[in-house]
């Protein structure tokens, strides 16, 4: 336990968003993906997830590990089917945000959500490295609470607004943590891929890399960063996190890249270049084939309707 009391200390949280949604019709989203982790509350109406499509009852909770795509459907599982691509560019048209705290809750076919990152040392995202699927959280009332918590404090412009919603957000992925431990879920993987996060060496290469994202990050620096051999590095790496450390440099620089994309107006060749990428066309081709989208459609929906 003492081992999971240091992981979830040396987690950074960072809020993304919340929201609370109305569904407007049942649809399927055949490959559900967003870089952020996602809690959904169902408070009226169904969903359910997985290639299984196990069905999320009124006031449990789905989590979406972030960087982990999966099928889910709102509403009936005989809507249309649509990519993930679909969602982000026709978002309006299959949900309404509601900004009604009176209706938190209450209205049919609604659910609240919050996504957020949760990172070991500042470098990795953790719940992305321990390789969990999608999965149901039942008989979890403070979870519930805590969710609804971080949608009314986004919804209003109260004094300390931003504060609150941080620690309800860190609030949040401790009691994921526990629940997790609590529940005995993932065990194999929990044993496996915790046990990096002890490993000096690779700290190092987690810190390096997140610093270096622009610059050469071959085999060859990362033995330097390790003190390992070259052609050591990549076995050391991919032993401790099951990666191979160049997909996982690519995961690094295309999370980059949408943190850019979100957060500033530079163009789409600046950031493929400021994440490493001298060629744009490459960027661009990498891009869509991890997130489905391209980049300029990602940062149009980021700009619109931020849902």
């Amino acid at each position: 336990m003492e081992d999971y009391n240091k992981i979830i200390e040396s987690l950074g949280v960072r809020f993304i968003k919340a929201k609370n949604l109305v569904l407007q019709q049942p649809f399927k989203v055949r490959n559900y993906y967003d870089v952020g982790n996602n809690l959904i509350l169902l408070h009226k109406g169904s969903i359910f997830f997985g290639d299984e499509e196990q069905m999320v009852e009124e006031g449990e909770l789905l989590f979406i590990p972030g960087g982990r795509s999966t099928k889910v459907t709102y509403g009936s599982i005989d809507g249309r089917t649509i990519s993930n691509d679909d969602l982000i560019t026709n978002r309006e048209k299959f949900f309404k945000s509601n900004n009604d705290l009176d209706l938190i809750g209450d209205a049919e076919d609604s659910h609240s959500y919050v996504s957020f990152e949760a990172k070991v040392f500042d470098s990795v995202n953790f719940f992305a490295s321990l390789d969990l699927p999608a999965f149901l959280i039942s008989n979890n009332n403070k979870l519930a609470n805590l969710v609804i918590k971080v949608v009314e404090e986004n919804m209003q412009g109260l004094p300390g607004k931003e504060r609150l919603i941080n620690l309800y957000t860190e609030q949040i992925v401790v009691e994921i943590v526990r629940h997790i431990l609590k529940n005995r879920m993932f065990v194999e993987q929990l044993a496996t891929n915790s046990t990096y996060f002890k490993d000096p060496r690779l700290i190092d290469l987690f810190n390096y890399i997140k610093e270096n994202l622009g610059g050469d990050l071959s085999n060859k620096v990362l033995s330097n960063v390790a003190n390992v051999s070259e052609d050591y590095v990549g076995q050391y790496f991919k032993m401790l996190t099951g990666i191979n450390p160049q997909d996982y440099i690519e995961y690094q620089r295309m999370e980059r890249a949408v943190f850019l994309l979100r957060t500033t107006k530079k163009s789409i060749r600046e950031i493929g270049k400021d994440v490493g990428y001298k060629d744009t066309a490459y960027f661009c081709r990498r891009f869509k084939m991890m997130f489905g989208i391209p980049a300029g459609k990602m940062r149009r929906r980021e700009s619109a309707m931020n849902i």
